[in-house]
Order: structure tokens, then C-alpha cells, then sequence
């Protein structure tokens, strides 16, 4: 152990005097670092505003004055994403898929204003994050200045040198990658500082702190491994350069595009349009609740009669024209989750295609267990637009319900031409205020570590596979001074 410890030691000076190695260190450190403060200053103004924006949504929709049920069902409310609490470490999907959901009834609505329509050009490339450093920058970084860790000793001579002294070929690697594992370490060192931050301050679990920042330790020396590896087993520094070089290139920027179209093209999505034309040909075929003569609800109408003994609606305990909105609101809602369902399903499918893909790049691996841990994948999304449709669907049916008890059928139908019967229709602003608000709650930590997990196996065996090209490496180095 003393002796890779002197290697490591020594290797660690040669690189703090090589001005290259060590501006290019200080350099992504201080890159790391920029991205640490801005993106957790940035997520702590988006926080802050998504906090204002919901409660002056709930403000407003509670000050609605005194007015027929049915309006306030369509005047509508909004549900707004709250921040996720490492979504500074790793913003995911957020800038892309929007924060804010306008509820209304008989409509499911998208997402909107997602940061990257609603920022500079700059957004749209992609914010600068710890994440993106740490995945694409780091790598690259740690080639440039490892290639020639072993590679250089073989051309400059020193190689045997140093086998000769006693040291093996197993030793020597693990100091060259302690060395370089340091070097790692310096860059990552702000982004530890920031999860670290982040899970006292409150927002973040401690257990999803704890899984970012062992997949990100995993990942890094994944590369660490296999820069010593490949540097041990070329012949010149150059050539390793060059290697890995080639290997960064294909696992960090090839693959990484490349999944995407790839998954897209086995299960692709319908277009916006496509999925609007085939909602409205399905909501014509579902029935028209205006219509007296409609197979359904004529059917719903002597179901609802016959449930409360009577003969008209006119007799009802109810107003009918709530109990009807109830009814078409059930109708339309299933229809809309089930279109919705079919999506997810299918980028659900996309999403367990890039996995696969992730054999051939670990940078997939990372990307996926990062944004997991964040909750800024496809999950956290599709699960804020369940609670958000969830919430729509309980306040809509409350509205109705007032609709069916607290106005007269009498003057619900005379409403139009009676000017009393209008006022009459008109029920207290206090039902409102009762009304509950939207508060979404986040997935257990059970359930984002089993949806890590596979992630973290991908990336484990990834290392695993790295330390086995080193062993193999370090008994040919061995051999070689043999």
C-alpha cells in the first residue's frame, strides 16, 4: 500500500508542474463551480417563483364572486410544478416540458411555459449545470491530461525504471489512478459542495444526495480506470490520446444523440395535431349531452329516473344539469387519460430503449440515475401531470355537484331569460374558498431508489468491466519488466 501511495504522491506532483495539467484542473473546477452557484441560484428564484405563482392562482380563484357553478368550472384554475430539490444539481427535462398546468373542465391540458420558450437561446442548448460538467467536460478533461500516465513512462524510458525499483504492474496502476482519481476530485469538488448544501438547506432527501453522488463517483472513475487501462496498454501517449479521444467522442456524444432517434424511430409518438383530431372524433362518438335524442345520455337520463323513482326530470332531488355535467365530465376524463396513458406508454417504451443503449454508453447510465435521484426525469413529470389531472377532475366534479344541489333545476333553466332566476343561480364566493388547493407530493424515496437501481448496476458493471482491462493491463506491464 506504501508503495502506490509514493506513485500516487509522485504522479500528483508531475501533474501540479505540468501548467497544462494544472490550469486545465483549476479551469473545470472553476467551471464546476460557476455552474454550482448559477444553477442554484437560478432553481432558488424558480422556486420562490413557482411558489408566488401558485398562491396567487389559489388568490384569485378563491376571490371569484358569487356566480353560477358551472362558470367557475370553466373561468378555471392553475397547478404549478414545484421546484424538485436537487434540480439545481440537475435540471432533467424541466426546461423543456413545462411547470404550469391550466385546469379546466372538459379539457386535459398540456404543460406550459417551459424555461427553455421562455429564455434566452442560450436555455435552449442547454443550462449550464453540475451535471453537465460532470458528465460531458470532467471525461474529457481527465483524458487529455491521464492519456500518457503510463504511455509517457514507456516513451520516456522510465518505465522499466520504476518496475525495476519492486513496484508491480498492479501498484503502479492503482498509483497512476489514485493520482488521477485526485484530479477527479478537485473537479467534482464544487458539485459535492453543492449537493452537500442542498440537502442541509432542506430542499434535497439525503438518500437522494447520497445516490447522485455515489453514481457520479462511479461514473468518474469509471474513466479514471480506463484512461490508466488504455494508457497502460498503448504503445505511445499519443496513441492513447487518440483512443480515448475516440472513446469519449462515441460514448458521451454519439450514443447520447443517438438513443433518442433510435428509440423514436421503434416506438414514435403521434404528432400534437394527430393526437387533437382523434380526441375530437372520439368526444363526438362518446355522445352529446346537449342532444335529447342521444343513444347515451338518453340511456343515462332513464338510469337516473328510474334510480330516484321518478318520471321527469322535473321530479329529481337534484338539478339534472348537474348530474348530467358529472356524467360527461367521467366521460371526457377517461377518454383523455386514456389517450394520455397510450403516450406515456410509449415514451416509457423510449425511455427503456435508451436503457438498453446505455450498454454501450455509460453516460446514458449517469443521465439517468442523475435525473432520477433530481426527480427531473420523465417520472417526476408525468407524475406532477397525474396529480395535477387528479386535482382537475375532484374540483370539476365539486363544482357539478354544487351545480346538482345548490341550484334549483327551476331556475338553472331560466336562468337566460329570467333576471331573478339568474341571480338566484348564482351560489355564495364562500364555496370556493372552501374548495381544496393543489399540493402535489413527491415520490417515496423507496420508489426513486428501485427506479436508480438499474442505472447504478449499468454503471457498477461498467466500472467492473474497466477494472478488468486494468488487471489485465497491469499483468502484461508485469510481464513485460519480467
Amino acid at each position: 500500500m506504501s508503495g502506490v501511495l509514493t506513485i500516487a504522491r509522485n504522479e500528483i506532483r508531475h501533474l501540479a508542474r505540468s501548467r497544462i495539467a494544472l490550469t486545465g484542473v483549476l479551469l473545470v473546477a472553476l467551471l464546476s463551480l460557476a455552474a454550482a452557484l448559477t444553477s442554484s441560484a437560478y432553481q432558488a428564484e424558480q422556486g420562490g417563483l413557482r411558489e408566488r405563482l401558485q398562491h396567487t392562482a389559489n388568490e384569485e380563484f378563491e376571490s371569484q364572486p358569487d356566480r353560477h357553478p358551472h362558470r367557475v368550472v370553466h373561468a378555471g384554475h392553475f397547478a404549478v410544478r414545484p421546484a424538485s430539490g436537487l434540480a439545481a444539481m440537475d435540471p432533467g427535462v424541466e426546461a423543456f416540458t413545462g411547470n404550469m398546468i391550466f385546469l379546466e373542465g372538459h379539457r386535459q391540458n398540456s404543460a406550459n411555459f417551459g424555461d427553455a420558450r421562455q429564455s434566452s437561446l442560450l436555455v435552449r442548448f442547454g443550462q449550464l449545470a453540475p451535471a453537465l460538467v460532470l458528465q460531458v467536460v470532467a471525461p474529457l478533461l481527465l483524458v487529455f491530461i491521464g492519456a500518457g500516465v503510463i504511455a509517457g513512462e514507456r516513451e520516456r524510458g522510465t518505465l522499466r525504471q520504476v518496475l525495476l525499483t519492486g513496484a508491480s504492474g498492479r501498484s503502479l496502476l492503482a498509483g497512476k489512478a489514485l493520482a488521477l482519481g485526485g484530479a477527479a476530485l478537485v473537479i467534482a469538488a464544487p458539485a459535492a459542495v453543492l449537493l452537500f448544501w442542498l440537502s442541509l438547506s432542506g430542499p434535497a432527501r439525503g438518500s437522494a444526495v447520497l445516490l447522485s453522488a455515489g453514481g457520479y463517483a462511479v461514473y468518474l472513475a469509471f474513466w479514471v480506470v480506463l484512461i490508466v487501462a488504455v494508457s497502460a496498454l498503448a504503445g505511445r501517449s499519443r496513441s492513447a490520446l487518440i483512443t480515448l479521444v475516440a472513446i469519449w467522442s462515441f460514448a458521451v456524444l454519439l450514443v447520447p444523440r443517438m438513443a433518442p432517434e433510435a428509440a423514436t424511430a421503434l416506438d414514435p409518438l403521434p404528432t400534437r395535431l394527430e393526437t387533437d383530431i382523434a380526441i375530437q372524433r372520439d368526444l363526438r362518438n362518446l355522445g352529446d349531452s346537449h342532444n335529447p335524442d342521444d343513444p347515451y345520455f338518453a340511456a343515462f337520463k332513464q338510469k337516473t329516473l328510474a334510480r330516484y323513482g321518478v318520471t321527469k326530470v322535473e321530479d329529481l332531488p337534484l338539478n339534472y344539469r348537474g348530474l348530467l355535467g358529472m356524467e360527461g365530465e367521467k366521460l371526457t376524463s377517461s377518454l383523455f387519460d386514456r389517450y394520455a396513458d397510450t403516450a406515456f406508454g410509449a415514451m416509457e417504451r423510449q425511455s427503456r430503449t435508451m436503457d438498453g443503449l446505455s450498454a454501450l454508453s455509460p453516460t446514458i447510465a449517469i443521465r439517468r440515475l442523475s435525473m432520477t435521484a433530481a426527480e427531473t426525469d420523465l417520472a417526476g413529470y408525468r407524475r406532477f401531470l397525474e396529480q395535477a389531472e387528479a386535482y382537475r377532475y375532484d374540483l370539476v366534479q365539486r363544482l357539478n355537484m354544487l351545480q346538482a344541489t345548490a341550484v334549483t333545476a327551476a331556475d338553472d333553466a331560466a336562468k337566460s331569460s329570467d333576471a331573478a332566476a339568474e341571480a338566484r343561480s348564482r351560489i355564495s364566493a364562500e364555496n370556493w374558498r372552501k374548495m381544496p388547493e393543489f399540493r402535489p407530493t413527491r415520490p417515496t424515496e423507496a420508489d426513486v431508489l428501485a427506479r436508480a437501481a438499474p442505472s447504478l448496476a449499468i454503471l457498477t458493471a461498467w466500472l467492473a468491466a474497466a477494472t478488468l482491462l486494468t488487471g489485465f493491463a497491469a499483468h502484461r506491464i508485469s510481464r513485460s519488466a519480467a
